[in-house]
């Protein structure tokens, strides 16, 4: 397979949760490397039909693999979802996922500067043909600027010290290198968290930031709803707080009908409905699973259903 393996998240749960006709439209915002995408083949019938998205050109090159004319990959940021699928031709869908974070590839993969235990470059792009790097962001942002993003972006209680770190180093020469990074930033944190290394909220907060990871899961969701067909599932699944606060929020606020000035003179039925029904509870990865993938432990999965007609 292309660009290495990556083991789907709560593969089954989530498929549940998009509860499969064999007949309907689905698609996939992050292909990855196609664990989710190649359940949901298995459960279509012949009439079915399955769209995958994904930023990364070697994830779109691991779906090129699968070879099912039910089934079509695009390149591309789910940002652009609305515009992505009806060039695929999908005005409404049954069914769409979204498994935000990282993959295990752009992870394990040094080259692409995602992961302190690797030495390489300092890029962190997800699509490497678009954005600026890591690396050159840091050589340019003003220590306020890195201050505030790796204090935001990986809830980091030391991010004063880690940006005046950086801007000190880089003053001698460039930041371009993950070892590099990690360095300053083990030099910089005066306390350790148990079994975790201190750069890890740093390297997180770099990577949402260079990738914009909260902008476009803010700008997504909406358009989720709007493709979804009545009775169509939308499933999330996020790894960190930040993430899993913007679906909670957009889940709970839609779920909920408009608000209406008081003592406006409405009759019941033309009160405004809400567009999601909440299904279920909250589920988190079983504890077999995160023995056999640790990278799993922080995962959340939150399911809503499209009301109306």
């Amino acid at each position: 397979m292309s660009g290495g393996s990556h083991t789907a998240v709560l593969l089954e749960e989530a498929v549940d949760g998009l509860k499969v006709r064999g007949d309907g439209r689905y698609i996939d915002c992050t292909f990855g490397r196609g664990g989710h995408s190649r359940l949901i083949l298995a459960r279509l019938g012949a009439a079915g039909r399955l769209i995958a998205l994904d930023r990364d050109p070697q994830a779109v090159a691991a779906g090129g693999e699968i070879d099912d004319s039910r089934f079509h990959i695009l390149h591309g940021r789910f940002s652009r979802l609305a515009e992505l699928a009806a060039e695929a031709g999908v005005s409404r869908a049954d069914g769409i996922l979204l498994d935000l974070g990282v993959s295990s590839p752009q992870l394990d993969e040094a080259a692409r500067g995602f992961s302190f235990r690797h030495d390489a470059p300092l890029d962190m792009r997800m699509d490497p043909g678009s954005g600026i790097t890591a690396a050159d962001w840091l050589a340019h942002a003003a220590e306020h600027e890195i201050r505030e993003v790796i204090r935001t972006h990986g809830e980091e209680r030391f991010a004063k010290q880690i940006a005046a770190a950086i801007v000190a180093a880089r003053s001698r020469g460039p930041v371009g290198t993950t070892r590099q990074l990690a360095a300053l930033v083990a030099a910089a944190v005066p306390a350790r968290e148990p079994q975790q290394d201190p750069a890890t909220r740093t390297f997180q907060a770099l990577r949402i930031y260079v990738n914009q990871e909260l902008e476009e899961l803010s700008l997504a969701l909406p358009q989720c709803v709007e493709l979804l067909a009545p009775a169509g599932r939308l499933v999330v699944i996020s790894f960190h707080s930040l993430e899993d606060r913007i679906v909670k929020r957009f889940l709970r606020d839609n779920a909920r009908p408009d608000r209406l000035p008081p003592r406006l003179p409405l009759r019941a039925r033309d009160l405004p409905r809400p567009r999601l029904a909440l299904i279920g509870r909250p589920v988190r990865p079983r504890a077999a699973e995160v023995d056999a993938n640790p990278r799993a432990r922080s995962a959340v999965m939150r399911v809503a259903e499209r009301l109306g007609g």
